[in-house]
């Protein structure tokens, strides 16, 4: 049987990536913690952690990870129906990755309700969609917004919907960069906007329109979604949006669409666990229902 000090110690090192943070958060010592650990680790055969600046957990250290999480949520469910008013004042940490235009979009309508349950202390990581699973799977989140559809043991992914992108720029910038259309040349020397060095979905919408892979072109990384729609507006370059996002932009001509008709696809799925303690089954309630509700949703097949 696992020991539960000798857990928390272990995801208080991962948390917060020392042995020395995690002394001072447990009000032990570091040799404490360090003995906490290596007997862990006996017990498993098992190594857990990387010894690193910051330290990170093995692929052995992700799995217990997420052992711990789940621990922590059962645990926090079963003393709620076991002694309620002893988790009254009570709050439970719980990590969630959401992609950046979804927070930027429909999440929002998700999140202030998922705010309103005072039994969780919420953290919300924000990475790019492709990339949200690999903090699911190093144990950082207990549940997130991803593209893939495939789900992990133990795992079930919900189909969300799908979010439209379009190419937006300023008339003017159009006028000025692409006279004759979207051309190969044009693209080579024009600035693009991209969220970050993650972001793919740019080189998708390119490859599409040019039927193979265009690579060296101009572009300015911008990861905040507003801050991004903001630059295209100001006419520092073109870019896709969410069709939903940049909607009053092309009712007013501020934006036009660079190439109409042509949408980047984007399917959504929330990755949740199978067997969910109550405080998340509201979770992905909420989630799933907003996303449902604002989301296209994919033809049944």
């Amino acid at each position: 049987m696992l020991n539960r000090e000798q857990l928390e110690t272990f995801a208080s090192v991962v948390e917060h990536g020392s042995f020395d943070r995690a002394a001072a958060v447990l009000n032990v010592t570091k040799g404490a913690v360090s003995q906490r650990i290596k007997a862990l680790e006996d017990s498993l055969s098992n190594v857990l952690l990387v010894r690193a600046k910051p330290v990170v957990p093995t692929s052995s250290g992700e799995t217990l990870m997420r052992h711990v999480k789940m621990l922590r949520l059962i645990e926090e469910a079963v003393l709620t129906d076991l002694v309620p008013t002893s988790c009254e004042k009570k709050a439970v940490p719980v990590a969630i990755a959401v992609n950046a235009d979804s927070l930027a979009t429909w999440f929002s309508q998700a999140l202030w309700r998922i705010l309103e349950t005072k039994r969780i202390a919420l953290e919300l990581v924000i990475d790019d969609q492709d990339h949200t699973m690999e903090r699911l799977i190093k144990g950082e989140v207990i549940g997130c917004i991803s593209t893939k559809s495939d789900a992990m043991p133990g795992f079930v992914a919900e189909p969300l919907g799908h979010m439209e992108y379009r190419c937006y720029a300023t008339p003017q910038f159009s006028a000025r960069h692409f006279p004759n259309g979207l051309g190969l040349q044009a693209v080579l020397d024009a600035p693009a906007v991209l969220f970050n060095r993650k972001d793919s979905l740019h080189d998708d919408f390119l490859e599409k329109v040019f039927g193979f892979q265009v690579a060296r072109y101009v572009k300015h990384y911008l990861p905040a979604p507003n801050t991004l729609r903001e630059a295209i507006l100001r006419g520092a370059g073109y870019g896709l949006l969410p069709a939903e996002q940049a909607k009053g932009d092309v009712e007013t001509s501020t934006l036009i669409e660079l190439t109409p008709g042509q949408v980047m696809k984007v399917v959504l799925y929330w990755h949740r666990w199978e067997v969910e303690p109550p405080v998340f089954q509201e979770m992905t309630r909420v989630v799933v229902n907003a996303a449902r509700a604002t989301l296209a949703q994919e033809p049944s097949k």
